[in-house]
């Protein structure tokens, strides 16, 4: 099937006069379910279909100004325009690791939904970074989700997630900073300024950034996280974005609250790496090359830093814990939803993560797409909305459509600039990119 069938150029486009006429009789709903506070909106012209959307993991006192319909905002007018009512749960536990507080939460806004506006004839599930993680829960758990869309997302699942933190938590610890906590943190917000300390010291000499280097890329952070510019040829500025990338995004989650909160969540500690072996993890990372530069530009011998990992005291995780956040939170691949996939190459929420969990998925059921570009999550609308269209084609027809590069960038192309605008918020740059969507086949996580 060819994706420039009449259905794939009708389905999302960019809206026009009567789009935006549209949006004129969009009706509103929001409220609260059960401690979690929710927004619906639905146009004039419902189509019977809704997009319930999940979000990411959000830092312990955040809340938004307005609950996310969307990844994008940019998509709102389109999928609003084509007859789309847009749902979101903020969730009851709206930060951190919220897996079963999103699945129950927005299974209930379901539940309202249909007693209040109508019984959907299709439901569609997307959500980024964390939120795709939680939008492949709700698509194995709730039967009436007809398909899913996870952009960016840990879909291996959050103990996947939390070891590969541990890995990384573990060589700064050991190679750098023996006096910070990686598990059952005293005081978080003590252990996360020390631990910015340590790092900011490391990246001004070459042994530090070697050392930083080796500790990201075992967590699979890639040395490309800038959205808007190709990949730097020097090795010092590629673990610079590397480091950015884990202060922003992943610090509290090793250092700080979130650790914390995913412990709670599990009743105890999840994460171990008794048995580990660094030095075969190393020997099949994406970043290894990158690792063995940045030693040999510090004059520094990498087997003696691999030796130190190895006699280091291992770190044992409760079993309960394990079990009780893999059951809440690790996808089974065995939903009768069919998956959609997007993620940029070089986001630092590893693509590997697709890889693991593609491999438990039936082929029949998932495609999974990927951009060219650094950075978490920067895929433009219109990247976003052709991956929506390709899971579209596949709940109507039953069937895949071409999902070739260049077939994905003429649906793409089809967008204009306003679509294709990126802010790349870990380096506050911004502007327009081409589609950019590629092959590509991710390494297998390191363990």
């Amino acid at each position: 099937m060819m994706m420039t069938t009449a259905f794939m150029v009708a389905t999302l486009v960019a809206p026009g006069a009567a789009a935006v006429a549209a949006q004129e009789e969009v009706k509103v709903h929001t409220g609260v379910i059960d401690g979690a506070p929710y927004r619906v909106e639905i146009p004039g012209q419902w189509n019977g279909k809704v997009l319930i959307y999940s979000h990411g993991i959000y830092p312990k006192g955040y809340v938004p100004q307005e609950i996310e319909l969307a990844n994008r905002p940019e998509t709102k007018p389109v999928l609003l325009g084509k007859g789309y009512a847009l749902a979101a749960s903020l969730y009851s536990k709206p930060y951190g690791l919220s897996v079963r507080e999103s699945v129950r939460d927005q299974g209930a806004l379901l539940d309202w939904f249909t007693r209040n506006v109508g019984t959907p004839r299709q439901v569609l599930a997307w959500g980024a970074s964390g939120g795709g993680l939680n939008s492949v829960l709700l698509g194995e758990r709730d039967s009436r989700v007809d398909g899913v869309l996870a952009m960016c997302g840990p879909v291996a699942g959050g103990t996947a997630l939390v070891n590969q933190l541990l890995d990384l938590g573990f060589v700064v610890r050991t190679l750098l900073a023996p006096e910070l906590e990686v598990v059952r943190i005293a005081d978080p917000a003590r252990n996360v300024t020390r631990a910015h300390e340590v790092i900011t010291a490391a990246l001004a000499t070459p042994s530090g950034r070697a050392r930083l280097a080796l500790a990201n890329s075992l967590a699979g952070v890639p040395g490309w996280t800038r959205a808007l510019q190709p990949r730097s040829a020097t090795v010092t500025e590629q673990i610079e974005q590397q480091t950015r990338f884990v202060e922003r995004v992943y610090d509290e989650l090793i250092w700080g609250n979130l650790r914390a909160d995913v412990e709670n969540t599990a009743g105890g500690n999840p994460s171990g790496n008794t048995g580990v072996d660094y030095r075969q993890l190393l020997s099949h990372v994406t970043e290894r090359g990158l690792v063995e530069q940045a030693y040999r530009n510090a004059g520094l011998n990498l087997a003696a830093d691999l030796d130190e990992l190895a006699d280091a005291p291992r770190i044992t995780p409760d079993r309960s814990a394990v079990e009780r956040l893999t059951r809440l939170g690790t996808p089974t691949g065995r939903a009768k939803a069919p998956v959609v996939t997007l993620h940029p190459v070089g986001d630092g929420v590893a693509p590997e993560h697709e890889r693991t969990y593609g491999a438990r998925v039936d082929p029949s059921q998932i495609r999974q797409l990927y951009v060219h570009r650094g950075g978490h999550c920067q895929h433009t609308a219109a990247e976003e909305l052709t991956a929506l269209s390709v899971l579209e084609y596949k709940v109507h027809t039953g069937h895949w459509p071409d999902v070739t590069p260049r077939a994905l960038n003429t649906m793409a192309n089809r967008y204009g600039p306003d679509y294709n605008r990126l802010f790349d918020w870990l380096h506050n740059e911004s502007g327009v990119m081409q589609p950019a969507f590629t092959r590509f086949r991710p390494y297998p996580l390191p363990r």
